[in-house]
């Protein structure tokens, strides 16, 4: 099992620690409600340096990644970034990422999902047909989530980049608390703002980068965050996590990521997504509510009043912020309109929950 350059801080820190795409990972240090609403209300820390960054720069870069992503990354200037996915060729999302423009049409960062960046990696490869150079930094890069609605006044007295108006899915890169070439974005995925901090950890940059963030955030009380209360701040958003919500056998346009998909470019499984926007797709990933007591998990049967299943339940908990069991999950398109009545299966029963749209309130 692999660490991160702040495995150790979070272990001093008494995190309790689990397994998570390879790498040993905080899942918690107070307790997941308690790190929920500090980001909510105030500011924390994740330690994200288990995700994936490839590096692909030369004058094929951008063609290669208009191939096999979804978005169009041609509208990216540099310092701009944009939420893309990459589909096979039977239109399922191998992941979803996303893609920064370092140096318009000549240098791109790419940001995978931790288990994937083998999979990932070995399918750019795959379809770098014009010598693209790509390197893979995923081992040297540490990535830091500082998020909620006070992570920027926090941080701003470590640099002289301008992050208080970074703008959502913009990025700058400079100093920050005394280390050079840091790359710092707003493009977090609790929904609660912040920004998210790209560094080489090389001549003690992360224990320096770390120290700075928990310094300044003191007086302002900031927390350390675990991978628990990522999961609930995502969920209530109803963003997609990847291995739940999306995998390789569901599509863009079923996951409701229609937004990123365009047409007005070639990419892997194009024709097989066009065919199935205008057909219309067979199911779709909604947001539902419980009307009844029960917590709906993953794996969890959605069925009809009488009892035939019509889906499944792909992510789900007790909301920390709206105090109520809230879920995501697949459903026949006909059962898929807000405020219709499903039931899921919680132990045998069949417990009565609502659709609703996303973000949840």
């Amino acid at each position: 099992m692999k660490n991160t350059p702040f495995t150790e801080k979070h272990i001093a820190l008494g995190a309790k620690m689990a397994p998570f795409a390879g790498y040993n990972m905080p899942i918690s240090y107070t307790g997941i409600n308690d790190e929920h609403q500090a980001v909510r209300k105030n500011a924390g820390v994740f330690d994200v340096s288990h995700m994936g960054e490839f590096i692909l720069k030369g004058e094929h870069a951008l063609d290669l990644i208009q191939r096999v992503t979804t978005n169009d990354a041609s509208k990216l200037t540099a310092g701009k970034a944009q939420y893309s996915s990459l589909t096979n060729e039977k239109g399922g999302v191998v992941d979803d990422l996303l893609v920064y423009c370092i140096e318009e049409n000549k240098v791109y960062m790419l940001v995978v999902n931790a288990s994937n960046i083998e999979k990932d990696w070995t399918w750019i490869v795959e379809h770098n047909s014009s010598d693209v150079q790509m390197q893979n930094i995923s081992e040297q890069t540490c990535l830091l989530a500082i998020q909620g609605p006070n992570a920027t006044k926090i941080l701003q007295p470590l640099t002289e980049m301008d992050i208080l108006n970074l703008k959502y899915y913009t990025f700058v890169k400079g100093r920050f608390a005394g280390v050079d070439n840091v790359l710092i974005s707003a493009t977090g995925y609790t929904g609660a703002g912040g920004v998210e901090i790209y560094f080489e950890d090389k001549e003690g940059a992360a224990e320096k980068i770390w120290n700075a963030i928990f310094e300044a955030g003191a007086a302002q009380g900031i927390k350390p965050v675990g991978l628990g209360a990522r999961d609930t701040l995502r969920l209530e958003m109803g963003f997609a996590l990847y291995g739940n919500d999306i995998d390789d056998t569901t599509s863009p346009l079923e996951a409701g990521l229609g937004w990123i998909t365009k047409f007005t470019k070639d990419f892997t499984a194009k024709e097989i997504l066009q065919k199935q926007k205008a057909e219309g797709v067979q199911r779709k990933l909604i947001g539902f509510e419980m009307i009844d007591r029960g917590i709906p998990r993953h794996g969890y049967e959605i069925c009809n009043k009488d009892g035939e299943n019509i889906g499944i339940v792909t992510s789900g908990t007790q909301s920390p912020s709206l105090g109520k069991a809230i879920g995501m999950g697949y459903v026949q398109i006909g059962q898929s309109d807000l405020d219709n009545i499903i039931f899921v299966k919680v132990r045998d029963k069949l417990l009565q929950a609502k659709v609703v749209k996303f973000p949840f309130s």
